[in-house]
């Protein structure tokens, strides 16, 4: 199949629905994971991807689920991931962000951190700002771990309702 803007537009609608396998209430668009829908150098469309971090275990599985909606609606089409520029938070859409606080996932407060903050900032503290609790809405939270139940993830607790819950990393 060569690519049209109508071509195009039927990949997009292929695979607007497909979640992230780690957090099914966002789809892959709003987390800012899925880059583009083009036409590749050669005609055929291409889907564009690119990982929340460079060693993300999700990868494969989000490959696999684009190529089967793909070949569901009877499109042939490629994925190709893209490393540079590296995801960054700020991809994320507004609702995707409300979707991880009504998920329990505090979504990342601000903007992310640009050029080589990005790097040192995994490693750092997760947040700068205070983080308000996904359930209860207090900022009165601590971090527990700087890794949670993902790399692009931190454990907090909040000491008002003493949940524990996750901070989506902004970085």
């Amino acid at each position: 199949m060569r690519a049209s803007a109508a071509n195009l537009d039927t990949v997009r609608a292929a695979i607007a629905h497909l979640a992230d396998p780690e957090i099914p209430v966002v789809s892959l668009s709003e987390l800012g994971i899925l880059r583009e829908v083009r036409a590749g150098d050669d005609g055929v469309p291409e889907v564009v991807i690119t990982p929340t971090y460079s060693g993300c275990p999700a990868m494969g599985q989000i490959e696999d689920d684009i190529r089967a909606a793909l070949r569901e609606a009877g499109i042939d089409a490629r994925v190709c991931t893209q490393l540079s520029p590296a995801w960054t938070t700020d991809w994320m859409s507004a609702d995707a962000r409300e979707k991880l606080r009504t998920y329990g996932i505090a979504p990342p407060n601000g903007r992310a951190a640009h050029g080589h903050d990005k790097v040192i900032s995994f490693a750092r503290r997760a947040a700068t700002q205070p983080v308000p609790c996904p359930r209860c809405g207090s900022t009165h939270t601590t971090e527990t771990s700087p890794f949670g139940s993902t790399a692009c993830k931190a454990l907090y607790r909040c000491l008002d309702c003493l949940e524990p819950f996750d901070l989506f990393k902004p970085y």
